[in-house]
């Protein structure tokens, strides 16, 4: 063991002499694990609240859309669907959908709005949500449609039952214009995870959307998934550079930013924020050495006349900081992680879904904000100790010795 280390180990360990500057040395260390834990917990709470809602949000909407800047919908969109997936080969699906607003009346009085999509729902990569129903089928011809479940809960719909579509698109009868109508039999009830899409949500096959909206051989979108999402950008730009002018593309980045745009700032700010904790606990390592090295003068001095060098004396006592600091980020690291895995293991904080979109707060830590954290945590607790350790180093033997 080398000499500095030794003596820096001895200094934190033993002598009755030592017992408020020990005091002193644990306050700092429980202040740096909790700093360190709080900024763990607040950054997998970020995260993970994040990262749900993103894949919530993905599971049933595009990565990419591809739209005419008309609003006159996509005609011929076989042929658009087989020049992207040949010239795009990230793309891993593209599906046609047809959608709009409707009105769902149910066997009773109870009437609510929903957007109506009909989709190509025999594609053999269609979202997962789709494969494993809550109850029953797949739509089978131009009759049936799904239906969220928290929309079939709140009219109290069930499988087998019928409902009417009413759509805004007016037809001309004898009696004037009136709204399209049109009978459905719910042959499925489905759960993406995403209440907002669960509780105003019906799906059907693209004919059945394309009839009841009059779009004839037409489409609203396309709907492209990626095999990375987060390549979503890169891949817009060159097909806004190969596509014609009529068809507008828009990312997944660009629906929700002002959403995740508020999440990252909010990151940033509790990250900063919670850094003080660690700080303010670095302060007591400070006060902590300043204390052991005015206590300590007279041992610097007799190390100093035994030939110990100034940089040694240093090297001691930033030794001892740094003990301090990495005890106090260890725990707060083990702290942090163990919260968040009780945390998602028992789903210790429930919230509103209506309001949240997810039932429970899921913690999800990222590696490099771990790592992040520990050099931010090591580098904060290294740095307090320079004042301290300078200090030490400019002892002279003289002022050591000269009142003893």
């Amino acid at each position: 063991m080398r000499f500095e280390w030794f003596i820096a180990v001895k200094y934190l360990t033993k002598g009755r002499k030592n017992s408020f500057i020990s005091i002193i040395s644990m306050v700092s260390i429980l202040g740096i694990a909790i700093g360190v834990a709080a900024l763990i917990i607040a950054l997998a709470l970020i995260n993970g609240f994040q990262n749900d809602i993103r894949n919530r949000i993905l599971s049933s909407s595009a990565h990419i859309m591809i739209t005419d800047r008309l609003g006159e919908g996509i005609g011929d969109f076989q042929s658009l669907t087989a020049r992207v997936e040949r010239e795009f080969p990230e793309v891993k699906t593209v599906m046609p959908v047809v959608y709009g607003t409707v009105l769902i009346k149910g066997n009773v009085r109870d009437v609510s709005g929903a957007v109506f999509r009909g989709m190509d729902l025999e594609h053999k990569n269609k979202e997962k949500w789709l494969t494993k129903l809550e109850f029953g089928r797949l739509p089978v011809g131009e009759q049936e449609l799904l239906m969220g479940r928290e929309m079939a809960m709140k009219m109290n719909l069930f499988t087998g039952d019928s409902c009417l579509v009413i759509s805004p698109r007016a037809a001309l009868s004898p009696l004037g214009m009136i709204p399209r109508f049109k009978k459905f039999r719910i042959s499925g009830i489905f759960k993406s995870g995403l209440f907002e899409f669960d509780s105003g949500t019906v799906i059907t096959n693209l004919a059945a959307g394309q009839r009841l909206f009059s779009l004839k051989d037409r489409i609203n979108y396309l709907q492209i998934n990626l095999e990375d999402i987060f390549s979503a950008e890169a891949i817009a730009g060159r097909m806004r550079g190969i596509l014609p002018g009529q068809f507008s593309v828009i990312t997944w980045q660009e629906l929700n930013q002002s959403l995740y745009s508020a999440l990252k700032l909010e990151k940033t700010v509790l990250f900063f924020t919670l850094t003080l904790i660690i700080i303010v606990a670095s302060l007591n390592i400070v006060a902590g050495l300043i204390l052991l090295v005015m206590q300590k003068i007279k041992d610097i001095g007799i190390l100093l006349s035994y030939g110990t060098q100034a940089g040694q004396i240093k090297k001691i006592f930033f030794f001892q900081g740094a003990v301090i600091g990495l005890i106090g980020t260890i725990m707060g690291v083990m702290l942090g992680l163990g919260f968040c895995y009780l945390a998602n293991r028992y789903e210790l904080i429930k919230v509103p879904a209506e309001i949240y979109q997810v039932s429970y707060v899921p913690f999800r830590l990222g590696i490099f904000d771990l790592l992040a954290v520990i050099l931010v945590s090591l580098l904060i607790s290294f740095g307090a100790t320079l004042i301290p350790a300078r200090k030490a180093a400019q002892v002279s033997v003289v002022d050591a010795v000269k009142f003893e």
